[in-house]
């Protein structure tokens, strides 16, 4: 799978467009592994997969109506370190976050059929002026994504309107007449500024639409997951402290819980 920075012309798109997509960087041995562990996990967590939402300030509703959720996934396996270790993918987060930055949280999203649907939204809780992100978002598609299955739609540009979509729009939940869905086969990543307005839509099909979203912000703001609170011995000891530091951040004494 494809190592290169970011190219001039790519950075370019995310700084006009507010996403991009980073091509195909998991293999199909990779994404085996992957489907097997966050079945794994489904299967072992049952009614409280995700559950570590709950402890986070960022989120009102951890429990989202229509799609299964894990969260922690920094901790639950070697097979989620790509998520937050591939050079392609921290090249573009340093870009869009200025260089200063930390994981804010690895989640599993699937929305399930004759679900999924969601309002125009930010990943931010106010708008911000024009080259001033303090998050990003990276969706890792585990599934194709088409227009039938729920596809994730971005309005290009947005991130440079300074405004959010509920304070401008009528109806955020309405088709926006400049979206376009993000469409790719299983195994691509898509990187996007998270205060560009996006959503998922509809999944019109009988199976689950799953994505794994890598989710980062600036070094200064808090994140969605305590990840220092919530990391394991094993996970401390399978990391470098380069990687373990882009998880806990720069200022914080790295210690492992039980």
């Amino acid at each position: 799978m494809s190592h290169k920075m970011l190219s001039i012309a790519e950075r370019r798109a995310l700084d006009d467009l507010g996403f991009l997509n980073l091509g195909i960087l998991l293999s199909s041995s990779q994404l085996e592994a992957i489907l097997q562990r966050t079945g794994e996990l489904l299967a072992t967590e049952g009614e409280r997969a995700g559950c570590e939402l709950l402890d986070s300030p960022n989120i009102r509703y951890p429990k989202e109506q229509g799609a299964d959720r894990l969260a922690d996934l920094v901790n639950k396996g070697s097979v989620f370190d790509v998520f937050h270790t591939h050079p392609r993918l921290l090249d573009g987060v340093s870009h869009i976050l200025g260089g200063q930055f930390k994981l804010s949280s690895l989640n599993y999203r699937a929305a399930k059929p004759a679900s999924g649907e969601q309002r125009l939204h930010v990943d931010w809780h106010q708008a911000v002026a024009p080259g001033s992100a303090r998050v990003c978002n990276s969706i890792w598609l585990l599934d194709d994504f088409t227009e039938l299955n729920g596809a994730t739609r971005v309005i290009p540009g947005s991130h440079l309107a300074g405004k959010l979509p509920q304070d401008v729009l009528d109806d955020p939940l309405a088709p926006h007449p400049d979206e376009i869905l993000l469409q790719a086969p299983a195994g691509t990543v898509f990187l996007l500024n998270a205060h560009t307005w996006h959503g998922g839509t509809l999944n019109r099909t009988v199976f689950p639409r799953r994505a794994i979203h890598s989710y980062f912000c600036h070094s200064n703001e808090l994140q969605q997951l305590n990840q220092a609170k919530y990391l394991r011995p094993e996970t401390a000891n399978r990391l470098s402290v380069d990687q373990l530091r882009l998880i806990v951040g720069p200022n914080v004494q790295l210690t492992a819980t039980d």
